[in-house]
Order: C-alpha cells, then sequence, then structure tokens
C-alpha cells in the first residue's frame, strides 16, 4: 500500500519503518513558508542593528570603566560583550535554522540552533557567576568611583539595550534562540538601570558598597531568567516534546478524527528551535480511505504548528505485526 507524494527536496522527513508512507506538506503551505521566510528576513535585520548598537556601546562602557575606575561599568560593559556574542549566536541560530538538507544531514543544521541555545544559556550562567564573585570582591575592598560618569554612561546603556530587547520581544514567542537573546537585553537594561542607581547613591552618599549590592541583585534576577531558557534548551537537545505541545492532547485529537481507529507510535520532537516535527501510526477501515484520513490529520497538525509530519497509515488487517502498537 505503498503511496508517495513527492514536495521539495528540504522536506524529506525520516521514519523507523523503511516502507513507511510519507505524505508531505499539502498545497497550502508555500503561504507558511514565505511568512517564515519574512520573518527571518526581518530578524536578520534587527539582529545586525543590534550587534553593530551594542559593540559601539561596549567600546564606551570600557574606556568609561577604565577612566573612572568603576568596576560596576567594567563588568557591566563585560556582561554586554557577552551579549553581543550571544546576539551573534542567535543570528547564525536563525541562518541554521532555516538551512537545507544534504545528504548527510537530511533536516540541513537545524538541530545546531538548539545546541547554541544551549551554549547561550551556559555562557549567560558563567556571566552571573563572574558578577557574584565581582561583586562579593568589592565588599571587601571598595574603591571610589566617580558618580556622575556611572550615570551618563549606564543611561546611554539604559536606551540601547531598551530598544533592542523591544525589537526582539515582538518576534521573540516564535524562536527560543530570539528568547534568549531577549532575556539578555532585557537584563542588561535592568543591569543599567542598577548602575544608573548606584551612580546617583554614590554621587550624593558616597556610599561606594551600593555598587556591589546592585551587582549581586543583578546576578540573581539574570540567573532567575536563564533558568528556563537552559531547561527549554535541554529538553529539545534530548528530542522531547518542546514546550507547548503534549503528546495525549494530540493522539487524542487525531484519534477523534473521521476514519481513524487507532493512533500509536506517535512522536514529537524538535527538528530545530523554530520547528516540530511528528511521526505516528494510524489505523484506516480501508486502503481507499488513505488520501482523505492524510489530508485531514494534516489540517490539523498544521492548525497545531507541527509542518513536519510523517504518517504511516495502516489497515486492521496489517497494522499487528508490531506486537506493542496494540
Amino acid at each position: 500500500m505503498e503511496h508517495n507524494h513527492h514536495h521539495h527536496h528540504e522536506h524529506k522527513h525520516h521514519h523507523e519503518h523503511e516502507h513507511s508512507h510519507e505524505h508531505h506538506e499539502h498545497h497550502g503551505h508555500g503561504h507558511h513558508h514565505h511568512h517564515h521566510a519574512h520573518a527571518i528576513e526581518k530578524l536578520s535585520t534587527i539582529y545586525i542593528v543590534a550587534v553593530a548598537l551594542n559593540l559601539a556601546f561596549v567600546i564606551v562602557e570600557a574606556v568609561a570603566g577604565f577612566i573612572g575606575n568603576s568596576l560596576g561599568l567594567l563588568s557591566d560593559a563585560g556582561h554586554n560583550l557577552s551579549d553581543v556574542f550571544s546576539l551573534l549566536l542567535a543570528m547564525v541560530a536563525l541562518k541554521l535554522a532555516s538551512s537545507h538538507a544534504t545528504k548527510r544531514f537530511t533536516y540541513g543544521h537545524r538541530k545546531s540552533s538548539v545546541l547554541i541555545s544551549l551554549l547561550n544559556a551556559i555562557i549567560l550562567l558563567v556571566a552571573v557567576g563572574a558578577i557574584m564573585v565581582e561583586s562579593v570582591q568589592k565588599f571587601f575592598n571598595p574603591s571610589e568611583v566617580s558618580g556622575d560618569l556611572i550615570i551618563w554612561t549606564a543611561a546611554v546603556g539604559i536606551v540601547i539595550n531598551g530598544l533592542t530587547a523591544w525589537a526582539l520581544s515582538r518576534q521573540q514567542q516564535h524562536d527560543i534562540n530570539t528568547r534568549g537573546a531577549f532575556l539578555h537585553m532585557l537584563a542588561d537594561t535592568l543591569v543599567s538601570v542598577g548602575v544608573v542607581v548606584s551612580g546617583v547613591v554614590i554621587k550624593y552618599t558616597g556610599w561606594w558598597v551600593v555598587d556591589p549590592i546592585i551587582g549581586l541583585v543583578i546576578a540573581v534576577v539574570i540567573l532567575v531568567s536563564t533558568w528556563d531558557l537552559l531547561a527549554e534548551s535541554l529538553r529539545m537537545s534530548t528530542d522531547a516534546v518542546p514546550e507547548g505541545y503534549d503528546v495525549d492532547d494530540i493522539q487524542n485529537r487525531i484519534q477523534a478524527l473521521d476514519d481513524v481507529l487507532n493512533v500509536h507510535h506517535i512522536h514529537i520532537w524538535a527538528i530545530s528551535t523554530t520547528q516540530t516535527a511528528l511521526t505516528c501510526h494510524i489505523v484506516i477501515p480501508e486502503a481507499s480511505m488513505l488520501e482523505e484520513v492524510t489530508d485531514r490529520v494534516k489540517e490539523l497538525l498544521d492548525s497545531l504548528g507541527i509542518h513536519h509530519s510523517t504518517l504511516e497509515l495502516e489497515t486492521r488487517s496489517s497494522h499487528c505485526h508490531d506486537h506493542d502498537c496494540c
């Protein structure tokens, strides 16, 4: 009962059975691709502008930190540099997520976008560790710093980080890497706010210990926001069901469709940080219903945001050579 619809080469999907019946995306899918490509183009532009702005700011802030002897500014510059790196990583991930299949990498290099988000989370955790160590040291060795310089430099940081975070915030629901970059920028905006506050306090009270206190508070804020990113990246890299999908719910929905007798061997995993795939076996009453059931299932999966699926349809008589499927 072989039945193959061929579609473009980049949508070839694997399955655990050689004889699986491949049904690729139906024609309404062109619109989705066009939209996806447009979104990626828009994001790339945001990333390029953000990297340029943030890199310029890192240089300004580092120079100001050296001149004004402010550990706060220097550590913020270091943190901002890790952000530029994370923005570049997210940009690379974005390109990889839309890469085409090759003979060896049949999904292209899409999965590496997941590894990049994992790396991003780890970099953030390292940055948090560095800020904490620095802050604790500064408690015991407070040094005189210029309040004015801190206020003005960090104020520029608020504007630049805030703008970047705002630009990314509208895109971040669709991609964990963009969410990572967004969290970096949001954390940075908070860091800059904290640095301005410490500058104001230092200027009017001469109370230098505020600098490391602000540093520790910032570290905790970043730690909390990174934890989810780390957990989701780890889940994705081990082929767990991505956030927002419930296997039982999807299985029940497919099973509820007309002419579907049974659904088993269902697998849902992330191909990339923005794309989810599914494979399953579906038992139908008779072979003649293959086309219409496939279309119904595809339509349902499309509506759930799963655009890469391989379905094996089998009739009652053929489906029990697998002992564990009933």
